[in-house]
């Protein structure tokens, strides 16, 4: 459930609102922490570039996990030009992680990063996850950022993977953003919402559907994050605030910047070791 403290689920006023709309990026003072995470799928760049980097910037992300990353011909060069125009850095990923790329912005005190390629099926596309292990305050979170096959057992496949590299990332807190490839429901979608949160089903807000961008009409792209943990466990907890697409854009941007919609979570991630 949204909480009370968060406008209901409903396109935003304009471009310039969207950074209020959700709760602000802030540290508290017993070291948790309140981040925004965009996961997007950039299709390579190939479109309005433009367009893509004010999208990112008005959502004010602490971390972009992206899909589809140009991969190729100086592919380094066109991430650190999408970081400098979105006020970012690059994190990790790109080419080395056969599309996923991480970006971030100067709150991340970066402690590992590893780019990881999955087993390649003849035929089929080669596919990878970009990882890190970052803090926040005293929240360290592991990040993932996925594009899923389109063959559906390769795909099942992989999502067992990304559960069992999300895991191996050994922190309190976990963040994946993935272009699944498939709607809610489908076994890979349904493998990784049983384990992680859907962070769209558990706060919703803004739009559902993110593809095709023209005229969305499937969720295929989601956040997701560590199933939150009582307190009665004193344990570090991932506390969902908000999540979905922010329909509030500029509409040409959003159908210009790439054949997908950005989804964004606000997230906050208790303090922990």
């Amino acid at each position: 459930m949204v909480p009370d403290t968060l406008p209901p689920p409903q396109p935003l006023p304009d471009a310039d609102a969207v950074p209020d709309a959700l709760p602000r990026s802030r540290t508290e003072p017993d070291g948790s922490a309140v981040i925004r995470v965009l996961g997007y799928n950039v299709r390579s760049m190939r479109d309005d570039e433009e367009a893509l980097a004010r999208v990112i910037r008005a959502c004010a992300p602490d971390l972009v996990l992206i899909q589809e990353a140009p991969r190729f011909f100086r592919w380094r060069k066109h991430a650190a030009r999408l970081a400098a125009k979105t006020d970012l850095v690059v994190l990790g990923g790109g080419a080395t992680a056969a599309g996923p790329l991480l970006l971030c912005s100067l709150r991340a005190f970066v402690e590992r990063t590893e780019d990881v390629l999955l087993p390649l099926t003849p035929g089929l596309h080669r596919r990878g996850f970009a990882t890190a292990v970052v803090r926040f305050g005293a929240a360290r979170v592991g990040v993932v950022s996925a594009h899923l096959s389109l063959d559906a057992t390769e795909r099942a496949a992989q999502a067992e993977l990304l559960l069992e590299r999300a895991a191996a990332l050994d922190a309190p807190h976990v963040i994946a953003a993935a272009d699944v490839n498939e709607a809610p429901g489908g076994p890979a979608f349904t493998r990784l919402s049983d384990t992680l949160q859907d962070c769209w089903t558990t706060a919703p807000w803004g739009g559902a559907d993110t593809f095709p961008s023209a005229a969305p009409s499937r969720r295929i792209d989601a956040v997701f994050a560590s199933l939150r943990i009582d307190a009665l466990f004193a344990s570090p907890s991932v506390e969902v605030l908000a999540c979905g697409v922010p329909t509030g854009l500029p509409t040409t941007d959003l159908r210009t910047a790439t054949d997908h919609l950005p989804v964004l979570a606000a997230v906050r991630l208790g303090a922990g070791a």
